[in-house]
């Protein structure tokens, strides 16, 4: 138990070091700022060409999607993630020693060249991304989290980062092995992750970006936002388009919906779903739907 404390508090350690470091020594390879300078441009992006002309520019809940931002990418790991994290992963490391696994590489690709890995690991994580999104709409547990993200009632760039805490643990986990399997030679993950925020966030925006023919290939703010409908149609009930950043998904495994591009479209979870508008409210609502559905005496147990 000795190890596994010391991981945690190397974990609390490790991560406020780097925090802080972000805020206080601005570069090329900062995080902190780069989520900044993306938000801002694309925000006075949408000032200056807004899709939806009657939106308010300081929308429904923006300031709560932007408390998200902070809450998600920087305080929620400070406080917690990153040091449990590492305990996990120390945990099943020795899990795996115990049957002589001492290490899960089960691909090398890190001879091939940097530009090469970067492209595989940005696919590969799309991909898993893809699979996961869809099971946050199909698995009745998982939706409950997800709801968080589908409760914004007006689209904007920040909506991209409300999303309850438990999606950073389920996204990463779930991601971890099948990313753990490959000996990637590079350690600049940065650009991917740059990337994708960007282009997440361009999905949420409200901008009207024509792609043409990479429609079938990147996610936009157009098909985005049938995947936020309020009202589902009777051939998707479950959800479309869970394209993250590549839309390619959807198109090869028939998810795709995008009738029109409708910028009025209403976004949302249905009017009868009543779901908390504050911050602590909705990131306790999913827990307690969850165990009321649990009962014994719950009609759905």
């Amino acid at each position: 138990m000795e190890k596994y404390f010391k991981v945690m508090i190397d974990g609390y350690t490790g991560y406020a070091n780097y925090f802080f470091n972000e805020i206080l020594n601005p570069g090329w390879h900062n995080y902190f700022y780069w989520l900044l300078a993306a938000s801002l441009l694309i925000y006075l992006a949408e000032i200056a060409f807004p899709w939806r002309k009657n939106q308010a520019l300081i929308r429904d809940h923006f300031w709560l999607d932007i408390f998200y931002l902070f809450w998600n990418y920087f305080l929620f790991s400070l406080l917690v993630y990153n040091a449990l994290s590492m305990v996990a992963v120390q945990a099943f490391k020795d899990f795996l020693g115990i049957f002589g696994i001492n290490n899960l590489v089960a691909i090398q690709v890190g001879n091939l060249p940097g530009w090469v890995q970067l492209l595989i690991i940005f696919v590969l994580r799309d991909f898993m991304q893809w699979n996961i999104h869809r099971m946050y709409h199909h698995v009745d547990w998982m939706w409950e989290f997800h709801k968080v993200h589908h409760s914004t009632k007006e689209m904007g760039f920040a909506a991209l980062l409300r999303y309850h805490w438990m999606e950073n643990i389920l996204y990463r986990t779930l991601e971890y092995i099948p990313l753990a399997m490959i000996g990637f030679g590079i350690s600049d993950f940065f650009i991917v992750h740059i990337f994708t925020l960007v282009a997440g966030q361009l999905g949420h925006a409200n901008l009207n970006i024509p792609l043409g023919k990479f429609k079938y290939l990147f996610n936009g703010p157009q098909m985005h936002l049938w995947h936020h409908a309020k009202h589902l149609p009777q051939s998707h009930p479950n959800g479309f388009n869970y394209g993250i950043t590549l839309s390619i998904w959807d198109f090869i495994f028939r998810t795709n919906y995008w009738p029109s591009n409708d910028e009025n479209l209403a976004v949302g979870l249905p009017d009868e779903e009543r779901f908390p508008e504050d911050f602590i409210g909705q990131n306790l609502e999913p827990f307690r739907r969850i165990f009321d559905k649990n009962k014994p005496n719950s009609p759905t147990s």
